[in-house]
């Protein structure tokens, strides 16, 4: 009788196990395998919440139509890129690039989680206990490869290839009318100024124009032609026919505002061209992706339209 008692005392416990399991291995579903820089792993074939960990993914997300259901900032504090508009409305934040919230990420329940190399290695085991986790190898210079792989993990790859052709289709005819500008790229940051070289993301769309840069700006003989410090003795190298310039926080735009109120800039060719423009940073800088990309094609056609 006593083991009849326990016998029936445990079926209802047995059913909620195997619920539980059918459960969660009908959430997990088909699967396929990406290749990516921390070996392979099997994602969903249609994954439906998914946390990002840079804001290239942001980009790559918002271009693909899909919002993430999670996303680190850049800082503490600061709101999700403004120019991917209400994409992002119900995405929830996940800690920063530097220091994403393991716990938070963990509490979305994703279903994919896609980051950097680069900048998470050390949380890569961690992270692909909470979901398959799909990491990109290096940022900025690499960003379409970036966004291809993004894509393969959401299954969105030939839309991510269709989208980048049309990019770099636009961008050759966008560059076509102004082959003769050279443009010069600047980033005041809070404790330094920087020339991009053609290595960095805005560099990589103005060479897909094909439009020219300044000598000093191709950074020649540099080992990382991405970017190199401005001072006052070189301030110089900031010129070019065009110029387009950015502040990174407010720090930063305190000193840009400085900077260009001072004789040295206010020397410099462009400006006195009036050929020198205040732009987006999150555009023009941390955006990384196929959106960014078009919009610095917008203000390349808006600003040197009248220069031809």
């Amino acid at each position: 009788m006593r083991l009849r008692l326990a016998l029936a005392a445990m079926l209802p416990l047995l059913a909620l196990a195997s619920c539980g399991t059918a459960t969660s291995s009908q959430e997990a579903g088909p699967t396929r395998t990406v290749k990516h820089a921390m070996g392979e792993t099997k994602v969903p074939m249609t994954p439906k919440r998914v946390v990002v960990l840079d804001t290239d993914k942001l980009d790559s997300m918002a271009s693909l139509g899909l919002a993430p259901a999670g996303a680190v900032q850049v800082t503490e504090n600061e709101a999700f890129p403004q120019y991917l508009g209400s994409a992002l409305a119900g995405t929830k934040s996940v800690g920063t690039i530097a220091q994403p919230n393991i716990e938070a990420i963990a509490a979305l329940k994703p279903d994919l989680i896609l980051g950097s190399k680069f900048r998470q290695a050390a949380l890569y085991d961690k992270l692909s206990k909470i979901a398959p986790t799909v990491f990109t190898e290096r940022v900025g210079i690499t960003w379409k490869e970036n966004f291809l792989l993004d894509a393969a993990a959401l299954g969105k790859k030939d839309q991510a290839q269709q989208l980048l052709t049309a990019y770099e289709t636009r961008a050759k005819e966008v560059g076509a009318r102004f082959s003769k500008i050279k443009v010069s790229i600047v980033r005041f940051r809070p404790t330094e100024i920087r020339i991009y070289g053609p290595d960095s993301f805005s560099g990589i769309v103005l060479g897909d124009a094909g439009i020219p840069r300044p000598e000093a700006q191709l950074l020649t003989g540099h080992e990382d032609r991405r970017f190199a410090k401005l001072s006052q003795e070189n301030i110089a190298d900031a010129d070019g026919d065009a110029l387009f310039y950015t502040a990174f926080g407010e720090a930063a735009a305190k000193s840009q505002a400085t900077v260009t109120g001072g004789p040295l800039w206010k020397n410099l060719a462009a400006v006195k061209a009036g050929h020198a423009y205040n732009v987006d940073d999150e555009i023009w800088m941390t955006g990384i992706g196929v959106t960014a990309a078009g919009k610095i094609l917008d203000d390349l056609d808006k600003h040197l339209t009248p220069l031809v």
